[in-house]
């Protein structure tokens, strides 16, 4: 195609799709062809040296903040289903935190495991490491369910073998179903209500997480995202010389 002849070209490739707009109508693309570039550490080999300096004095910047120490971890965590350590410790901390919106600590507490993207290495944690496992815009939603919707809900996590849960017990089988469960050492009372501390995007009905539509009731305060909540609660370990710490509990049995 001839520069001259075209106003504008756009190309978008997605899934070996690829849109093409012109200004002349009677231009028509004849071919098309591409490849794939692996973006990788071959790149470091001849790296551009003025792109290099441009950006010097940024990436010192963010090293700065990324590599800011603010806790420490007495051990290596792991986000795993179905329980493990570093996804109970993440609803532990959004369970706790609807205390801040609502006046009290939700009942139940839940977050995805595919939303802890990294894992949590024994020693320094640093504000990297706490993107790393949280790298989602994702904010603290606080729900009320009914106790048949609650049941459902469990009936969800069961499905997927497993979620990050606090507060409660769940039972579930090898094949995905649930056979018993229980809140706060309590039946679930499918006649009263209970509030669920989770993300935004859960509270959709994303990752299988369809109960959660049925809430009567959603509080999402502003500006409280996990990732900041999480990072509050690792400061706050650090100022009170406690490391950060979780363990498997029988939250989730599989039987």
């Amino acid at each position: 195609m001839n520069n001259r002849l075209l106003n504008s070209v756009w190309v978008l490739a997605a899934g070996g799709a690829l849109l093409l707009s012109a200004c002349r109508p009677d231009y028509k693309v004849t071919q098309v062809e591409a490849s794939r570039v692996a973006i990788d550490s071959t790149w470091d080999i001849r790296p551009d040296t003025a792109m290099t300096a441009l950006i010097a004095p940024y990436k010192a910047q963010l090293d700065s903040t990324m590599h800011r120490v603010v806790g420490r971890a007495s051990m290596p965590m792991k986000a795993e289903r179905p329980e493990s350590p570093l996804s109970n410790l993440v609803a532990d901390v959004l369970r706790q935190a609807a205390k801040k919106a609502t006046g009290s600590v939700a009942d139940v507490g839940l977050v995805n495991i595919g939303g802890l993207r990294a894992s949590l290495s024994k020693g320094e944690v640093t504000v990297e490491d706490v993107y790393e496992i949280l790298p989602f815009e994702n904010a603290l939603c606080v729900l009320t369910l009914r106790g048949a919707d609650l049941r459902h809900l469990f009936e969800n996590i069961a499905a997927r073998g497993g979620e990050g849960v606090s507060g409660v017990r769940l039972t579930i089988s090898a094949d995905g179903r649930l056979l018993d469960c229980s809140v706060g050492g309590l039946p679930v009372d499918e006649e009263r209500t209970y509030t669920v501390a989770t993300l935004d995007y859960l509270a959709e009905g994303n990752d299988g997480m369809t109960a959660l539509t049925a809430a009567t009731h959603r509080q999402c305060p502003p500006g409280a995202t996990l990732r900041g909540l999480f990072m509050q609660y690792v400061e706050q370990c650090a100022a009170q010389g406690r490391p950060l710490e979780a363990h498997t509990e029988g939250r989730i049995t599989v039987k």
